[in-house]
């Protein structure tokens, strides 16, 4: 079974930016299309972007398009989400979903 984990998440202020990596246990990782969603205080889940297998095909929710942008290194078996422009309500626990599988998240804390 895939596993996924995911790291960079920290506090950072507002306009300031993170790199989140989600890195598969295995090489089926390249086979999958991978989802990064998110989960803010007190929020529901949210998805925030998606990747094809490939990495040729990506989708982002409106609430984080032209700030955020997901791509990804099969041969490191790894996706990334480059997040510019933070806000206030980018906060939250961010997790990659891939394979049937979920990781652990990695907070993201947008704070002044």
């Amino acid at each position: 079974e895939l596993q996924l984990v995911e790291s960079g998440g920290d506090l950072v202020q507002p306009g300031g930016s993170l790199r989140l990596s989600c890195t598969g246990s295995d090489t089926s990782f390249s086979d999958y299309l991978i989802n990064w969603v998110r989960q803010g205080p007190g929020k529901n889940s949210e998805w925030v972007s998606t990747i094809t297998s490939g990495g040729i095909g990506t989708t982002y929710a409106d609430a984080v398009l032209g700030r955020f942008t997901v791509s990804r290194d099969n041969d490191k078996r790894t996706v990334y989400l480059q997040m510019n422009n933070l806000k206030f309500e980018d906060t939250g626990v961010y997790y990659c979903e891939g394979g049937g599988s979920r990781g652990q998240g990695t907070q993201v804390t947008v704070s002044s």
